[in-house]
């Protein structure tokens, strides 16, 4: 195991905690986190890249694990979670990194690369369509409705934080091992999980990213100037595959690979393949 370096950032409105390793000299990886993950969702990737030279960072973003936790909703728009990153990027000294981003932090990445392409050398998107087309689908494709039927519960107040915690977070734990091959999360990798659920006002937070979503006051519908590479499990219940090549469209300098039986979770289920998929995406320039 490689060894971890755990890091707080103090930002203008919250403070980051972060996971540092390898070699902080060498290019620098971010790995930003979906829903209901922490920094720990990278673990394998970490491991992988650190050992090969780069040196890798996963925060916590806000909302969620040790990082700050603000109580509005509107704290959570897409403009204050990119503008974690964007002041991450410039508290560790660095000119330009690759994103790596899966589920909400997919669309962090996504959201970055359109209006701070500059910070961005290469961008690499798992299981999550570009923005302007999830909106899309989430109006006009009635299976993409009914699989985000999760979305519209979480805009209740109180009753989604009731549910997810009942019954020693049962509803979180399944909707990670229900939606996984089996045996991709073991009960070690959810008793770290939990760590992170059990903070004051995790949970909260943690839905306030879904409640928030409406208020978003930035342009999506950009396309992405970074040379960008797409991995996306084909087995994924919660977001369509037919998502995936209309979304690379918007990528002049993308490219798309399916993974034909990963889920959602697949860089978890296939770490190697995810990993090396993105090494040769890095050394390729």
């Amino acid at each position: 195991m490689t060894k971890l370096q755990h890091h707080y950032f103090d930002l203008p409105d919250v403070r980051l905690h972060a996971v540092r390793a390898g070699d902080e000299a060498g290019e620098t990886l971010m790995f930003l986190h979906g829903f209901p993950e922490h920094w720990y969702g990278w673990h394998r990737q970490l491991d992988f890249f650190a050992a090969a030279g780069y040196d890798v960072v996963a925060p916590d973003q806000r909302g969620y694990n040790l990082s700050s936790k603000p109580k509005v909703v509107k704290a959570y728009t897409l403009d204050k979670l990119t503008g974690d990153i964007v002041r991450l990027i410039s508290q560790l000294g660095k000119e330009q990194v690759v994103l790596v981003g899966h589920d909400w932090g997919g669309m962090v990445a996504w959201t970055l690369a359109m209006h701070f392409p500059h910070l961005l050398r290469k961008l690499v998107i798992l299981n999550i369509p570009h923005p302007a087309i999830m909106q899309e689908h989430l109006r006009k494709n009635p299976k993409q409705m009914l699989r985000s039927w999760y979305a519209a519960f979480f805009q209740l107040p109180l009753l989604p934080e009731q549910a997810a915690q009942a019954f020693d977070f049962k509803a979180l734990s399944q909707a990670m091992t229900g939606t996984s091959r089996p045996h991709t999360f073991s009960e070690e990798d959810l008793a770290i999980y939990k760590e992170g659920w059990q903070q004051p006002n995790a949970l909260t937070s943690m839905i306030n990213w879904y409640r928030a979503f409406r208020h978003n006051p930035l342009d999506l519908s950009s396309t992405i100037e970074v040379p960008t590479l797409m991995i996306w499990g084909k087995e994924d219940t919660a977001l369509g595959a037919e998502m995936a090549e209309p979304s690379i469209a918007f990528c002049p300098k993308g490219r798309l690979v399916f993974l034909d039986e990963a889920t959602h979770w697949l860089h978890h289920e296939q770490p190697d393949r995810v990993n090396q998929e993105i090494l040769t995406f890095l050394r390729n320039s």
